[in-house]
């Protein structure tokens, strides 16, 4: 065997992964910009499951995946993503239309100005900005809904709120997982 054909052999024992050669492969733009809406998406369509409760419990899914997205990758979404992203919500949600258009599309200003401000995050910073945005969310969703302010509201969406503060950080974690599966390398580049 010539020097040469051993530094091949080297070379492709080397490269390879689980989808073969690396040298020939790339992110796949389906799966790049599709998983972030599809989750998104999915995450807007739990007011459909069949949970029956005499208050609201369920977490805004949408609008937390939505965060997550926005805080674990923050120049993957554009800003104006609020907006179809809260209609679709808006459909779903049982609030009154325009209300996921109207707080999503500020949510994700605030998150844009909180990240101008503040360039290097961290786990607590991105806990409490989704704690704050999530709290805002919730409230305002409330008044909106009855129509006036009436202060008698917050308590019966503490369950919901608590419930919601909690769980995010699992949602950034799951968010990261589908990030990586969106970068995998699976499209055969010729």
């Amino acid at each position: 065997m010539s020097p040469d054909n051993r530094f091949d052999a080297r070379m492709t024992a080397t490269h390879r992964d689980r989808f073969g050669r690396t040298i020939n492969r790339d992110h796949s733009t389906t799966l790049a910009y599709g998983i972030p809406l599809l989750t998104i998406l999915l995450g807007s369509l739990t007011p459909l499951l069949p949970i029956i409760a005499s208050g609201p419990v369920i977490p805004p899914f949408g609008f937390m995946i939505l965060l997550a997205w926005r805080l674990v990758r923050p120049g993957l979404l554009p800003l104006w993503a609020g907006l179809p992203l809260g209609a679709f919500d808006d459909l779903f949600s049982g609030q009154p239309f325009g209300n996921a258009i109207m707080l999503w599309s500020l949510a994700m200003l605030a998150v844009e100005a909180i990240e101008a401000r503040f360039p290097w995050r961290g786990f607590w910073q991105d806990w409490t900005t989704a704690s704050a945005l999530l709290t805002a969310y919730l409230i305002l969703g409330a008044f909106i809904a009855s129509a006036g302010i009436d202060l008698t509201l917050i308590p019966l969406i503490l369950p919901q709120l608590m419930l919601s503060v909690l769980l995010f950080p699992i949602i950034a974690r799951m968010v990261a997982f589908f990030d990586r599966v969106r970068l995998l390398r699976i499209k055969v580049v010729d």
